[in-house]
């Protein structure tokens, strides 16, 4: 399956043919949909064909590495294994999210010294955890210096590495839980240069400016050494 998403996140829809049908959802021969992952939604939208269309309700991965599949409203009409279609995301949300996802590349670079422990992105509200020490943490001047580095708009690419580079470099992963996806002979590193560089397959924003301004709706201790920042798009 070709993944457009992997290589241009503002791709909004594309041509497709369907290449399988079963009870966990439709597959394509390509897609424009980010399925659920490294803290992001699956994408939603929509599956045009000749006979109708199809409201997709979420994306999900399925067994293998480049498998996605689209999962139905519950009780649609499902094209055919061979039906072309036309395949569109919601992208409204799909954009907050790419804000979102990039936003807390910031907050992992305002806080440089600590593990992440896990993170959820949101089209409202999203958050990341962090295995910190019990000191407390400044709402504020979080807020101010993620502001500061958006009104910066550095632009934000992706470089390939291979696994071997990874593994001679293991200070790029930041994450202790979750572990960068693997078997395809190469990692994908996010890079906002002077910012932040780290391994992430989800989809982003061109340039820090597009994020528009965040605030830090609080700050949890969810245990001994976990604390949660929890950020929002004023808009």
């Amino acid at each position: 399956m070709e993944l457009i998403f992997r290589e241009d996140a503002y791709a909004k829809s594309c041509s497709a043919t369907v290449a399988s049908v079963d009870e966990r959802g439709i597959r394509l021969d390509r897609t424009v949909f980010y399925p659920n992952g490294g803290g992001q939604p699956g994408d939603t939208g929509l599956l045009r064909h000749a006979g109708g269309e199809v409201r997709i309700i979420d994306t999900v991965k399925g067994d293998g590495i480049d498998d996605v599949v689209h999962v139905p409203e519950p009780g649609s009409a499902l094209p055919a294994p061979g039906t072309p279609v036309e395949a569109e995301i919601d992208w409204d949300r799909r954009h907050r999210h790419m804000r979102m996802h990039t936003a807390l590349h910031l907050v992992c670079a305002v806080l440089p010294g600590a593990s992440i422990t896990g993170a959820q992105v949101g089209a409202e509200r999203s958050r990341v955890d962090f295995n910190l020490p019990a000191e407390a943490l400044d709402k504020d001047g979080i807020a101010a210096a993620l502001n500061t580095l958006i009104a910066a708009d550095t632009p934000v690419g992706f470089l390939w590495i291979t696994d071997e580079e990874l593994d001679a470099n293991p200070d790029l992963i930041r994450t202790l839980t979750v572990k960068p996806p693997r078997g395809y002979g190469r990692v994908r590193l996010v890079d906002i240069a002077g910012v932040d560089r780290q391994p992430c397959g989800g989809t982003h924003v061109a340039r820090l400016g597009e994020i528009g301004m965040l605030e830090v709706l609080k700050i949890e201790n969810k245990g001994k050494q976990n604390r949660r920042v929890v950020v929002a798009l004023k808009d």
